[in-house]
């Protein structure tokens, strides 16, 4: 199993936006676990909600055909009894088997005009393929108690547009989390001009895979590796 952070410039065109994202994952070898960067099919688009929803709705089955032999982690705009939520799909097997809408919307944006949050309770573990994964959304990674939630996950995944002036935030946090809830962390963030990128893969121990130049970034999956550093300094997590 091969883990891989996605690190895409999200355009003004959605269509060229996915075209893109397909010609990551076509890339990325077969039983891997991809995440791309929040909204990076539309960016929030504030002025074209509708139309980023619509969009949404799309690709939903072209998602769903993709993940033939792979993972795939995204979160997109969707729109439910007339609010919109930014919302995130995990695809597996040609099948949809998760999805959870932000539930914590940044402050220092317009995201609470626009979004309603989603609810804490659909953060969550998932299996697939005998794996334990979770994400959490952007300015989600920044509440410990979430962590929590989402502790004996051998995943976690963070999908961000997180900004270049915290960049060092986002890598604080996302290796601390690795360490803390001593598991892999896969970090994926937009590449755009205003944005950290600091797309990444976090080992058990706080290894960090990291390049802001490149599209891809790859790791291999080692479930050893986790079982290695919850016996080596054990602080109940199972």
């Amino acid at each position: 199993m091969n883990l891989i952070s996605l690190q895409l410039k999200t355009t003004s065109s959605f269509e060229k936006n996915f075209q893109s994202l397909e010609k990551q994952i076509n890339k990325s070898p077969n039983k891997s676990i991809i995440l791309a960067p929040e909204l990076c099919l539309t960016g929030y688009s504030y002025d074209q909600l509708d139309e980023a929803s619509l969009f949404t709705n799309k690709v939903l089955p072209k998602l769903k055909k993709l993940s033939k032999n792979k993972i795939i982690t995204i979160t997109m705009t969707t729109k439910v009894s007339g609010k919109f939520y930014n919302t995130l799909y995990i695809f597996h097997k040609k099948n949809l088997i998760h999805t959870q809408s932000k539930a914590i919307l940044f402050v220092l944006h317009d995201e609470r005009k626009y979004f309603s949050p989603g609810d804490k309770k659909d953060i969550k573990i998932v299996e697939a393929d005998g794996m334990k994964i979770a994400a959490l959304i952007c300015f989600e990674l920044r509440f410990i108690d979430l962590w929590k939630q989402v502790q004996g996950a051998d995943i976690i995944m963070i999908p961000a547009m997180w900004g270049k002036l915290r960049k060092n935030h986002y890598e604080a946090l996302t290796k601390s989390l690795a360490i803390a809830n001593q598991c892999y962390v896969i970090a994926s963030n937009s590449s755009n001009k205003d944005m950290a990128k600091s797309s990444a893969i976090i080992t058990p121990f706080g290894e960090v895979t990291l390049n802001d130049k490149k599209k891809r970034i790859e790791m291999p999956y080692n479930q050893k590796e986790i079982k290695k550093m919850r016996r080596y300094i054990n602080v109940g997590i199972k």
